[in-house]
């Protein structure tokens, strides 16, 4: 295996270019981001990275803007991301100044997976280290949700996460995912946070995309009463859950005694 992780031109004998694999690890422990695509709302949620005292938490930022009506949240090496993101952001302002139109979403998405690829197969580069995390509006109005790795590989979401505990929260989208909308959308998208990290105001970032008011960053008292409206919920059905069970053994033991 040595011989071969070396170079990012050179496959193993077995078809592995470790390199790119290496990349996709430095995503798996990248921070948290979650992607919930609903009727005419599309939520981003990330997991905020702690800071330094000292340090202002504003020039942190894990969700960034592509265009006016593209968002972008990613998992890895945040320098990676910049690069990317700001080659993302030419390409949307060269479209609209060479055709006078708004980027699409997957046009944008097919370019930022593009220059990932690129970097997979030439000597004296290395694969970006992030995946991310595309939404937007195509023409239509219809909310779309697309996921880029470092491999260059790009594909479409209903729902979607990367980075930290990635695989835990997909899993809890594959079993609770319906299409919402509004309000409710965003809810599950936290409920999918709350699965791995203690959300709140302070730990997490929530970006809503709505196609009349376009991309809102929701304030830390925001994020909070939504934690605690989804955590009222949750005890809400767990106490119904519970009441059920109850009536259930209670009517068992009725049926035995007569």
């Amino acid at each position: 295996m040595a011989r071969y992780d070396r170079a990012i031109t050179v496959f193993s004998p077995d078809g592995h270019l470790f390199q790119v694999e290496y990349a996709l690890e430095a995503v798996r422990k990248g921070t948290l981001a979650v992607g919930v695509r609903g009727k005419d709302t599309i939520v981003l949620g990330v997991e905020k990275k702690s800071t330094a005292k000292l340090q202002d938490a504003r020039t942190v930022r894990k969700i960034v803007k592509i265009d006016d009506h593209i968002c972008l949240a990613f998992a890895g090496l945040t320098a990676d991301a910049r690069v990317l993101v700001n080659r993302a952001r030419v390409e949307a302002q060269s479209y609209r100044l060479t055709l006078d139109e708004k980027v699409s979403v997957d046009y944008i998405t097919k370019h930022i997976a593009g220059i990932q690829q690129k970097y997979t197969q030439s000597g004296g580069v290395r694969p970006f280290g992030i995946s991310t995390l595309i939404v937007g509006f195509d023409a239509l109005g219809a909310p779309q949700l697309y996921q880029t790795d470092p491999s260059g590989i790009y594909s479409a979401w209903k729902a979607n996460a990367i980075g930290r505990n990635s695989k835990t929260i997909r899993e809890f989208l594959e079993k609770h995912y319906v299409e919402t909308s509004g309000r409710d959308t965003i809810k599950l998208a936290l409920k999918a946070l709350m699965e791995t990290v203690e959300a709140g105001g302070k730990s997490v970032e929530v970006a809503v995309m709505e196609k009349d008011t376009g991309l809102r960053i929701l304030s830390d008292d925001e994020v909070d009463a939504l934690v605690k409206e989804v955590e009222a919920e949750k005890a809400a059905a767990d106490a119904a859950k519970a009441a059920g069970r109850a009536r259930a053994a209670a009517a068992r033991e009725a049926a035995a005694a007569v």
